[in-house]
């Protein structure tokens, strides 16, 4: 694939350290694609909020992602800029608030992330009252789906275009939506709208069952595993640290050593953009080479570890996979 002035850049000054790093693991990726190889990418941290959709949708489109793991945060996130951009707030100097400051913020209806305030009216309220109907639907028809399933239905309906305030071509939700892109999302309870879905479950107006669970994800993944772990195999790229790499990563040693299946691969490629210091303990730290010891990956798999921002370094990553 001919490069474009992005790539170009990238690959003649990008030679060294988190760098050079940067440009072996793109290669790596784009290696993974050929002849039929499989990515998934997780997305940990406020990657939604960060406006990644601005690349990654056209991955999806691209078909150079073929499964997502991503935190609630980040499934609900990127669906709020898409409705409600215009309303959200910059806070260049967030570091100099005082405690203050930062409660002016909360009576003033922003929830801050980093330099970002998400307005909780707009956003929040904007999409719970759309959320609702589907998850209304399904509690008394007694149909249940999972989290991503639900936002699709919400999408896919065209309820939401009455709001839109971005190119819709730049939210990743939707590309995935459209695409009917298979999405793990572990721990969803710790989002907005898993706390809202909790509080109507607290108040008996909905019940716990309607919204599959975290175990189901687990066994929904391990079938779509072994499903695509032939040929080249399923490469693994992890933005950011947290359950949305913990849980997926998991997939295989579980296959392997619990269901007994001594046959399956494990995971294709190993990358991970963090900006977590290797620590006592910390596995958002731990370097590659830790988890051949847990059976996720093999001494031959490509390993690659990026510790920068990955704000940063994932559109760079993606804009040479993408050959821009």
């Amino acid at each position: 694939m001919a490069k474009g002035p992005i790539s170009q850049f990238a690959e003649k000054h990008f030679l060294h350290f988190n760098a050079a790093a940067l440009m072996d693991a793109a290669k790596g990726y784009e290696a993974q694609m050929t002849d039929g190889g499989k990515m998934m990418i997780t997305l940990g941290g406020a990657m939604s909020t960060a406006e990644l959709g601005k690349s990654l949708a056209e991955m999806i489109r691209q078909d150079k992602v073929q499964i997502i793991s991503c935190t609630g945060a980040n499934l609900e996130e990127d669906i709020m800029n898409l409705v409600a951009h215009d309303f959200y707030k910059r806070v260049p100097n967030y570091r100099d608030l005082s405690p203050q400051e930062e409660r002016e913020l909360l009576d003033n209806h922003y929830n801050r992330v980093t330099d970002t305030c998400i307005p909780e009216e707009e956003a929040f309220r904007r999409l719970q009252k759309h959320i609702f109907k589907v998850w209304d639907t399904a509690d008394k028809k007694g149909e249940r789906y999972f989290p991503h399933e639900f936002m699709y239905q919400m999408l896919l309906s065209k309820e939401l275009e009455q709001y839109y305030q971005i190119d819709p071509k730049d939210s990743w939700m939707l590309a995935a939506a459209e695409k009917n892109l298979p999405i793990v999302v572990p721990g969803w309870e710790d989002s907005t709208m898993g706390n809202i879905f909790a509080s109507y479950c607290y108040k008996k107006e909905m019940k716990p069952t309607t919204m599959k669970s975290g175990i189901e994800y687990m066994m929904w993944l391990a079938d779509w595993y072994i499903q695509n772990s032939s040929g080249k195999g399923v490469g693994f790229f992890q933005i950011g640290g947290g359950i949305a790499g913990d849980f997926p990563i998991c997939t295989v040693p579980m296959l392997y050593q619990d269901l007994e299946m001594e046959e399956i691969p494990f995971w294709a490629y190993f990358c991970q953009i963090s900006d977590s210091t290797t620590s006592y303990g910390s596995y958002s730290g731990a370097v590659p080479n830790e988890k051949i010891t847990w059976g996720k990956l093999d001494i031959d798999t490509p390993k690659f570890i990026v510790e920068s921002d990955a704000t940063i370094v994932a559109p760079l990553m993606f804009a040479w996979i993408l050959g821009w």
